[in-house]
C-alpha cells in the first residue's frame, strides 16, 4: 500500500514586474556584450572580449531563468510526471559548460598577450568600458531593492556588481596602455576575468550536477529523518529512503514504512513537512520486513 502526497507551491517571489525587468536586463546585457565584443576585436583588447563573454554568460543566465520560469508553469503530463521544474537546472548546466569554455579561451589568450603584447586602442577600450560600467552600475542599483526578497534579483544584482568591477579593470587596462604604454596589462586583466569566471563555474557546478544526479540535498540528513520517523508510534522500521531535488527549491521523498497501522502515513507526512520542509512524498506501507527483501537504504 502506498500513499502519494503532492502540493504545488508557486514561487511568490516571481511576479510580472520582475519578469519584465529580467527581460529588459537580458536585452541590455546582450547589446552591451555585442558592443564590447566588436570594440574588443577592433581595439585588439582580449580583456574587453573577456568582459563581453562574461556579460554574455550573465545575459544567458537571465534568459534561462525567465524561460525556466515560463516552462515551469506548464502542468505535468503522462510523460513528464514531475512537470518541467528541472528546465532551469538543465539550462544552468549548459550555461556553466559555456562559461568553462570561455574561461579557458581567455586564459589561453591572456597568456598569449602577456608573452607577446599587441597594440591596443586604449581610448576605444576606455569609452566602451565606461559605457559598460554605467549600464552595470544602473542595473545593479535597480535590482538592489528587489534583491532583498527575490533570489533571481539577488543573483542579478551580484552579477551586475561583478560586471561593474570587470569594467573598471578594463578601464585601468586602457589607461595603462595610454599613459604607461603597458600593453601586456590587457593580458593580465583577461586572466583575472577568466579566473573569476572559472571560480564561479567551479562553485556552481557541483550543486547543479547533484540535482541532475538526484543526489540527497545537502541540507537533508537521511539518518536524522529515519530517527524522527521511528519515533512515531506503530512504526517498526523505515527503509528504501530516497530524497532528491526536483529542482533547486522542491524536494521529493519516498520510503517504505513497516507498520500494521496505515494511519501512520498522515503522521509521517506531518513530520516530514514540519521538520524537513518536505511536502512531496510517496510512502509505501509494508506489514512485515520480508515484503521488501531487495530494498536498500
Amino acid at each position: 500500500m502506498s500513499s502519494h502526497h503532492h502540493e504545488h507551491h508557486h514561487n511568490h517571489d516571481v511576479n510580472a514586474k520582475t519578469i519584465v525587468y529580467l527581460i529588459w536586463s537580458f536585452v541590455i546585457n546582450i547589446l552591451l556584450s555585442i558592443a564590447e565584443l566588436i570594440a574588443g576585436i577592433i581595439g585588439g583588447s582580449v580583456a574587453l572580449i573577456g568582459d563581453a563573454l562574461h556579460n554574455t554568460s550573465d545575459a544567458l543566465s537571465i534568459l534561462i531563468a525567465v524561460m525556466a520560469y515560463k516552462i515551469g508553469l506548464k502542468k505535468s503530463d503522462k510523460r513528464f510526471t514531475f512537470g518541467f521544474k528541472r528546465a532551469e537546472i538543465i539550462g544552468a548546466f549548459v550555461n556553466l559548460i559555456l562559461l568553462f569554455i570561455s574561461a579557458f579561451y581567455l586564459f589561453a589568450e591572456g597568456l598569449s598577450r602577456i608573452i607577446s603584447p599587441q597594440d591596443i586602442n586604449g581610448k576605444l577600450i576606455i569609452y566602451i568600458s565606461i559605457l559598460a560600467l554605467v549600464i552595470d552600475t544602473l542595473t545593479a542599483k535597480l535590482s538592489h531593492h528587489e534583491a532583498h526578497h527575490n533570489a533571481n534579483m539577488k543573483m542579478l544584482f551580484l552579477h551586475n556588481l561583478a560586471d561593474a568591477f570587470g569594467s573598471v579593470g578594463v578601464i585601468i587596462s586602457g589607461l595603462c596602455v595610454i599613459y604607461l604604454d603597458w600593453h601586456f596589462i590587457d593580458g593580465i586583466i583577461a586572466l583575472m576575468i577568466a579566473a573569476y569566471m572559472l571560480f564561479h563555474s567551479i562553485v556552481a557546478f557541483p550543486k547543479v550536477v547533484k540535482i541532475l544526479m538526484n543526489a540527497t540535498p545537502d541540507n537533508i540528513d537521511i539518518d536524522k529523518i529515519r530517527k524522527h520517523l521511528l519515533k512515531i508510534k506503530n512504526i517498526s522500521d523505515v527503509h528504501h529512503i530516497h530524497v532528491w531535488n526536483i529542482d533547486e527549491h522542491h524536494i521529493s521523498f519516498e520510503c517504505h514504512i513497516v507498520s500494521e497501522d496505515i494511519n501512520v502515513v498522515t503522521k509521517v507526512k506531518d513530520v516530514l513537512a514540519k521538520n524537513f520542509n518536505i511536502e512531496h512524498t510517496n510512502i509505501q506501507i509494508e506489514t512485515k520486513e520480508a515484503d521488501c527483501k531487495n530494498c536498500y537504504l
